[in-house]
Formats: C-alpha cells, sequence, structure tokens
C-alpha cells in the first residue's frame, strides 16, 4: 500500500447558480473567474505534491471529458483515472465507483480525499494541518468529513454537531444538521457546537466500503458492477450504464455518514466557499477602495461594494451601490449583490422559452477534445465562428453536404488537408474549402492555432459533419 493520499476529484456538477457565466454545459468549476486558472485546475493543484499525494481520480460525465483532460494536461498534472458517469446518480454511487478503482490500484488500506472541483479553498499551512489530522483519524478507522468553523448563520449549507474528542484532534459527529432557516441557523452558530458540512472526505477505502455494503446495499452492488463493466474509451473510463443506472440517487451523507457510527469531523478554519451565489465570489476577491471586486474587462465610478465581470465585452457601471453586474458573450445579469443566491429563478424563468433555453445550457463558446470554437455572428446562410485549435490536435478528417467553409488564420500555424493535398497556411492567409470536398485541420506548431471560419450554404448545423476518421472516436 502506498502511504501516499489518493485524491478523487468530483468534477461532473451541472449547476447554473453562477450564471450567466456557469451553465449546464459549461459549469463554474471549468471557469476563470478571479485569476488565472479554474477552479478544477487550483484543485489539481492542491494535490500537486507528488510525496503527499498519487494522481488524482476524476469522476465526471461524458459532456466534460474533453474540457477535464485538456485543463489537466494544460497544467501537466498526472491523472490516475478519468471516470465516466453514464448518468447523474448523486455523490454515493460515483463515490463508490471511485473506491472501487482505488481498492483495485492501491488496496484496502489505501485512504483517498474526496475533494469537490468548485470550491475556492486558501490552501496554506492551515489546511495542509487539517489534511494531516482527517488523514491520521481515517487510518484509525474512521470516515471523516471536514466541517468548516462558521463565520455567520448562513442558510445555505448543513451544519454537523460536534461530538467527543478523538485523539487525532478531530471530533466523533454528534448529528448533522440539514440546511436551517435563519433563526435556526443563528441559534446554531451561537450554540459554538457547530461547523458548516462542506462536502469534502478522507476515507480509508476498505472501511468505507464496508459501510456502503452495511447501509446502501444497493449503491454497493450497482458501483461494483458498474467498474467491472467499465470500458476503456481513449483515456477515459465509461462506467457501465446499464448497472450504474440502478444506483439509488442518494448522497454519501444520507447513504453512509449520517447512519455509520464510525464518522468523525475535522473542525477546519481556513478560508473556504462553495461559490454557491455571486455574492461568495465577491467576498473572497480582492477589493478596491470602495469595496468593488472589478474584473479586467470592467470600468466602475461612484460604485461600491458591488461585483462587475465581464467574460467578453466591456461594460462600465456608474453610480450603483451593493450590485452584481456579470456579462457573457450573449446575456448580462444585473442584480442586487444580497438577492444573488436568487439567480436559480432567473434560469428557471429563462429555461422555459424555447427561445431563451438555449442561454441556460451552452455558451457560445464551446469545447472541443482539439480546442473551442465561438459563434461570432450568424445570419440567413452565413455564421462566423472563431477557431481555436490546441497544439498538437486535429479536427476530424470531414466533410459536408450543405455548405462551404473558408478559413483565415489570425495565429500561429495550420496544417490543411483538402483532398488529400496537404500544406501549411501561416498568419493572414486564407482557404477555401467547397462543399462535400473532404479535409481536415491540424495544429503542427507549439502555440495554440486561432482561425476564423466563415461557413455559407443552405445548412449549418453540426450534424452536417460527416466524419470519416477522428482520433477522438467520435461519429
Amino acid at each position: 500500500m502506498s502511504s501516499r493520499i489518493v485524491p478523487v476529484i468530483m468534477a461532473g456538477g451541472k449547476g447554473t447558480r453562477l450564471w450567466p457565466l456557469s451553465r449546464s454545459a459549461a459549469p463554474k468549476q471549468f471557469l476563470q473567474f478571479l485569476g488565472d486558472h479554474s477552479l478544477f485546475q487550483k484543485t489539481l493543484e492542491r494535490v500537486s505534491d507528488q510525496e503527499r499525494y498519487t494522481p488524482a481520480v476524476v469522476v465526471t460525465n461524458a459532456e466534460f471529458r474533453f474540457i477535464v483532460a485538456e485543463q489537466a494536461r494544460a497544467l501537466e498534472a498526472p491523472l490516475s483515472s478519468i471516470l465516466l458517469e453514464p448518468i447523474a446518480r448523486n455523490t454515493a454511487p460515483a463515490l463508490a465507483a471511485a473506491a472501487f478503482v482505488v481498492l483495485r490500484e492501491h488496496g484496502d488500506e489505501a485512504i483517498m480525499q474526496v475533494l469537490a472541483s468548485d470550491h475556492e479553498i486558501d490552501a496554506g499551512a492551515h489546511y495542509f494541518d487539517c489534511i494531516r489530522i482527517a488523514r491520521e483519524t481515517a487510518k484509525a478507522g474512521k470516515l471523516v468529513t471536514f466541517g468548516i468553523k462558521p463565520t455567520e448563520p448562513a442558510t445555505g449549507y448543513g451544519y454537523i454537531e460536534m461530538g467527543d474528542d478523538l485523539p487525532t484532534g478531530a471530533k466523533t459527529v454528534a448529528r448533522f444538521v440539514e440546511k436551517p432557516d435563519r433563526e435556526r441557523a443563528e441559534e446554531l452558530l451561537a450554540s459554538g457546537r457547530y461547523l458548516w458540512n462542506s462536502g469534502m472526505f478522507m476515507l480509508p477505502v476498505g472501511q468505507f466500503l464496508a459501510e456502503i455494503l452495511r447501509y446502501a446495499p444497493a449503491v454497493y452492488d450497482a458501483a461494483q458492477r458498474a467498474i467491472q463493466g467499465a470500458k476503456r474509451d481513449l483515456d477515459f473510463d465509461r462506467l457501465d450504464e446499464a448497472t450504474f443506472s440502478q444506483a439509488p440517487n442518494i448522497s454519501v451523507d444520507y447513504a453512509v455518514f449520517e447512519n455509520t457510527p464510525h464518522a468523525a469531523v475535522v473542525p477546519s478554519s481556513f478560508s473556504w466557499s462553495d461559490l454557491g451565489s455571486w455574492d461568495s465570489v465577491w467576498a473572497i476577491g480582492e477589493k478596491d477602495e470602495a469595496g468593488n471586486v472589478v474584473g479586467q474587462k470592467a470600468t466602475v465610478n461612484d460604485t461600491r461594494n458591488s461585483l462587475v465581470l465581464s467574460r467578453d465585452i466591456h461594460i462600465a457601471v456608474q453610480g450603483l451601490d451593493d450590485v452584481a453586474v456579470i456579462a457573457s458573450e450573449d446575456a448580462v445579469y444585473v442584480g442586487r449583490l444580497e438577492d444573488s443566491q436568487n439567480v436559480g429563478q432567473i434560469v428557471k424563468q429563462l429555461a422555459l422559452s424555447a427561445k431563451t433555453k438555449g442561454l441556460t445550457e451552452n455558451h457560445p463558446t464551446s469545447y472541443r477534445p482539439w480546442g473551442a470554437v465561438a459563434s461570432v455572428l450568424s445570419g440567413e446562410r452565413f455564421e462566423v465562428k472563431r477557431l481555436h485549435v490546441t497544439p498538437g490536435r486535429k479536427i476530424s478528417l470531414q466533410k459536408h453536404h450543405h455548405r462551404s467553409e473558408h478559413w483565415i488564420v489570425v495565429r500561429g500555424t495550420a496544417e490543411i488537408t483538402i483532398d488529400g493535398e496537404t500544406r501549411l497556411l501561416h498568419e493572414n492567409e486564407s482557404v477555401y474549402i467547397p462543399q462535400g470536398v473532404v479535409h481536415r485541420l491540424t495544429n503542427p506548431g507549439k502555440i495554440a492555432l486561432e482561425l476564423i471560419e466563415v461557413q455559407t450554404g443552405s445548412y449549418l448545423e453540426d450534424d452536417d459533419i460527416i466524419r470519416l476518421d477522428d482520433e477522438f472516436g467520435r461519429t
């Protein structure tokens, strides 16, 4: 058995609480809010110490598999496995499946640390001291959760009541408390006996699986059979859908932690946020003299205690206090900062209309296994897109029945194959691909390739892509 901790990173969530930047097809864990890295990449960085950690197991869904792999590659972070959930079944089945992978690779005495990919954490000395305590407690046979010392009577978190002291510095769990109303949250805070439930765990794999078998045998059986029937797909492991779908849709808190007598909690006071609303993003951001958190593509004047972020266009805010102004390529949210936890109501309203439903699901920029593509302008019989191709990647060998394409290289070098003939295309050079002609685009260089693509024709949807050869196994 390795003495190192095995990280298990949960990266399959599709939350839209940070709309319009976070959407179901591009959720918050893969976006850059404040800083140069996504929350998922920051999570990978926290487990990058190879003396403390083994390469991570990532649990996600098939829709996010390429962005997981690409963001890990950008950090040069090795991954042990990328497990693909065929259907969402909450945290208990997902963690059970991950535990079977850890058991197979590291044995039943291995310790696995479960991390959410969408949390913002100050990983300083106190954080790693809590990791040490949790690991020692898990080695003693306890199923450990991290309880954050509350700083306010928050109603968006569950709470954990601390029990007796343990020799390691952790405490037993007296009970779990559902998300309270404001009055009850104030009582819990005043008592000094309660912690926020962070959703992070340190688990001895053998003991954890034994407790799942004891308290949630249907979860255990479905996860075990889904791992046994898993299929290898490039760098990914696809869980067997028929068996995994039979698992109960239940959280690990309900399935195990609220039942087991072996639950323990590490009281933790490091800076932590699940970034569940725009006011929580404002709370952790670097503020100017007026208390504003302002992104690079934003300007404020006579404005105080506000959050102003833009993904693409430049926005200016004049004479407003305590507001959130968030702009993506195709939508802008404006509201009182204190009401930002209600963004979900706007998202539900948008989802009711066919005209606006897409705003809750997809960004104009979408990720591909070879890079990304953004819609710039569209009209009758034409669409303009911006393509980014990662160094060394290539799009599929393909053709189209209903459209032709023009490619103009903006940055980098493109290797273009048209009807079997290959040539290089440099910056400011262009090429025309007639309708029905077989073609392929490759980035042979060391820097990202950026192109403008102009599509013209009677039908421009993606299902007009006829793939003849694809290194990512797409059809």
